[in-house]
């Protein structure tokens, strides 16, 4: 794996020797990286390469085979269910379905994490909500249901859930798949506004292509179940790697 620059602020996440598996079958082996505060990291590589999976192991959504991922300094792996519970509270997840549930309102999508994990007045959380939604710019849709919303909508009022907790560190799973080029580059701006508004560390797992040049900071590719680069973008163009020249010279995923 080639990696490039020399960082002297400690990482808000770090993965150690990652082992990842679908019962026999290893997608993920030993991967290592550090995730910095303040920056866009984006994960990425072909098909079938093992990124959402990454992302689902570093949230222990599914559970690592091997290794060690700590967040904040905290070996997350061996908590138990209570403390991981509490650094889950200083995350948020933008799905790439958006998993708005469809049978009730954008409002009451929104307040499901604030009235789960908070002991907050209903005039507190109704106003979290109204900022969280005038942030992704859907203030006027907050009584909308799911299905009234267009595709860029839809993304957006998952972002405000995502948002509700005012999370540290904000994980996307394919956060432009299946929207329009104008809407998915709405989408990337918006991202990186609340990159800088917040001071916010995000993940982002990605094909596009267009979003990538546009967001990201750092990059990890993945290839075969092993990281190849972990970096800049453009030092991975210069890196000379041929999975990552033909990644962005055909655009395939």
């Amino acid at each position: 794996m080639i990696g490039e620059g020399i960082i002297t602020k400690e990482p808000v996440i770090r993965i150690r020797d990652l082992v990842a598996k679908y019962g026999e079958l290893t997608v993920l082996d030993g991967i290592s990286v550090d995730i910095y505060p303040g920056e866009i990291t984006v994960i990425l590589g072909g098909s079938g390469c093992g990124k959402t999976t990454m992302l689902k192991n570093m949230l222990r959504l599914y559970e690592p085979a091997a290794g060690s991922v700590t967040f904040w300094g905290e070996e997350t792996l061996t908590m138990g269910e209570n403390e991981f519970y509490e650094v889950l509270k200083r995350t948020g997840m933008l799905f790439q379905n958006g998993a708005l549930l469809n049978s009730i309102s954008v409002y009451e999508n929104i307040s499901i994490p604030l009235e789960m994990h908070t002991n907050l007045s209903r005039k507190v959380i109704d106003r979290i909500i109204r900022v969280k939604l005038d942030l992704v710019g859907l203030g006027n849709a907050i009584h909308r249901l799911p299905s009234e919303l267009s595709g860029g909508m839809k993304k957006r009022a998952s972002l405000a859930r995502a948002l509700a907790m005012d999370p540290q560190i904000l994980f996307c799973d394919e956060p432009s798949a299946g929207l329009d080029p104008v809407t998915s580059e709405s989408l990337d701006t918006l991202i990186l506004n609340l990159k800088h508004q917040l001071k916010m560390t995000i993940v982002i797992v990605t094909h596009e292509l267009a979003s990538i040049h546009r967001i990201a900071d750092k990059i990890i590719f993945l290839d075969g179940g092993k990281m190849l680069f972990n970096g800049s973008l453009e030092g991975a163009k210069r890196a000379g790697i041929s999975q990552i020249d033909h990644f962005f010279e055909v655009g395939r995923f």
